[in-house]
């Protein structure tokens, strides 16, 4: 028979997956549980401590307890990709394409793109900063210099401050959007030829700029929780001419792994005594679901080794394509292929963002998204796990708002898209991550708008998967 105190755990247990309390959200304190339920503070303090010991909550101390921002879960998906081999180039171009453009179009129901939402930018404030600097004639009638709007650069250096990094204005540069970014700092350590490594599954904007630039990939196993095996990358070290390294380490699109801070320590010295870069990818950082961001990977550098990128695409202005890289060591040639490309960034969409990000702002915008996305994502994975066949599993991120979805092998969801196409629902196939275009019984979907129309599209694609099983 249970005791009391296992009673209480599970009916605290039952709130957090039901969503009453959320990702890094406080449950109530023992005081207040002891009198809402009549039962001794000894009985919740026990119930607290298995929660614990469960990974159900954690305890954070003169704060109370918290819901864990990792939860254990039997439904992640097990994808790998198989421990390197031989790198490959990079083709998948057109199967990008082809989606993009079905995700363009507005009488299909696109689950698959990994837009923000658009109830959760605050657009009108935006667009009266953006106003107040069309007024000022500079921002109008001059280039930027090749490193971009002082004022923005300023506001990146600020933010970087929660990450763990500590830039000053003048070691940033402002690009348009985190695929350039992404793109300059590639061509600033790689020539023609040269292997990257990347994560397995990986954003297809990372397979893209490699295969634009004529680069070769391996890709390195990793998985839904950690993100990159550091076993598997240390092999591919000593065995391949690795030239560089792309890692997302949080909340990576489209599995939604997020490394811990001592993995990120591992990798930063990896490559540091390797003697390559790692080109880090950032964009999702401020989305995690916790109170607490984990330092970023170029934390931890000491070499100049970590070129960092990021972007205000994915919480404040996807239209606006303002990312900027802090490329340590590489500083000086980054910004040398940035003049020669296209000289500097729009000035007057980056002060106007500038104005935006004075004073907080940002960070009361940054809780209303971290706590939405954290709701709608976990309402999705749950409708996922309802209506999609039977086996399938499902990522559980801590942040951003994207889910991997792992169909039973016997399922083709690449081959299965222009059904669901006609359905008038659109999602993004797992070929579309992979530069070995492996993950045909995998799909990415977003959550970033959760609706009755959405739940309705789940239902549906779930039904098709199902018939096809």
């Amino acid at each position: 028979m249970a005791k009391l105190y296992e009673k209480v755990a599970e009916q605290i247990s039952d709130l957090v997956s039901k969503g009453v309390y959320n990702y890094g959200e406080r449950v109530p304190s023992v005081r207040h549980l002891s009198r809402e339920l009549e039962v001794s503070t000894t009985t919740v303090v026990e119930a607290y401590r298995l929660l614990e010991d469960q990974g159900v909550l954690e305890a954070r101390p003169k704060s109370g307890h918290f819901v864990s921002t990792h939860q254990p879960d039997v439904a992640q998906p097990r994808t790998k990709c198989p421990n390197p081999e031989t790198p490959v180039p990079v083709s998948i171009a057109e199967l990008l394409i082809k989606v993009m453009e079905d995700h363009q179009r507005t009488d299909l129901i696109c689950l698959g793109g990994a837009d923000a939402a658009p109830d959760l930018i605050p657009a009108k404030r935006i667009q009266k900063a953006v106003n107040v600097a069309l007024s000022e004639t500079r921002s109008l009638t001059h280039y930027d210099a090749p490193l971009g709007c002082f004022e923005l650069r300023l506001a990146a250096a600020k933010m970087a401050v929660a990450a763990g990094c500590h830039f000053s204005p003048d070691e940033i540069l402002l690009t348009n959007g985190c695929q350039e970014a992404l793109t300059l700092c590639l061509r600033a350590v790689c020539q023609v030829g040269d292997v990257v490594a990347i994560e397995s599954p990986t954003f297809y904007g990372q397979l893209q700029a490699i295969e634009m630039l004529g680069l070769r990939v391996l890709e390195i196993p990793s998985d839904p929780v950690e993100g990159m095996s550091l076993d598997a990358l240390l092999l591919a070290l000593d065995q391949m001419p690795v030239r560089a390294v792309v890692a997302t380490p949080s909340h990576n699109n489209p599995t939604g792994s997020c490394m811990s801070a001592e993995h990120r320590r591992e990798l930063v010295e990896i490559v540091t005594q390797a003697g390559i870069p790692l080109i880090e990818d950032d964009v999702y950082g401020d989305l995690g679901y916790g109170s607490r961001r984990i330092p970023a990977a170029r934390s931890f550098d000491r070499e100049g080794n970590v070129l960092y990128c990021n972007s205000l695409s994915k919480t404040l202005a996807p239209g606006y394509r303002l990312g900027w890289t802090a490329a340590g060591r590489y500083h000086q040639e980054v910004q040398k292929l940035k003049t020669l490309t296209n000289l500097a960034s729009p000035s007057v969409l980056a002060l106007g963002l500038s104005y935006y990000l004075q004073g907080n702002s940002y960070e009361r915008c940054l809780r209303t998204q971290r706590r939405e996305y954290a709701r709608r994502t976990r309402a999705m994975r749950e409708a996922v796990l309802t209506h999609f066949p039977q086996g399938t599993r499902v990522s559980d991120p801590r942040g951003g708002y994207v889910l991997w979805v792992e169909l039973p092998r016997r399922i083709d969801a690449l081959a299965l898209y222009p059904q669901a196409r006609e359905a008038g629902i659109v999602y993004a196939p797992g070929p579309m991550f992979s530069a070995g275009k492996r993950y045909k019984h995998c799909l990415r979907l977003n959550a970033a708008t959760w609706s009755h129309q959405e739940r309705q599209a789940v239902e549906t694609l779930g039904a098709l998967f199902r018939a096809h099983g």
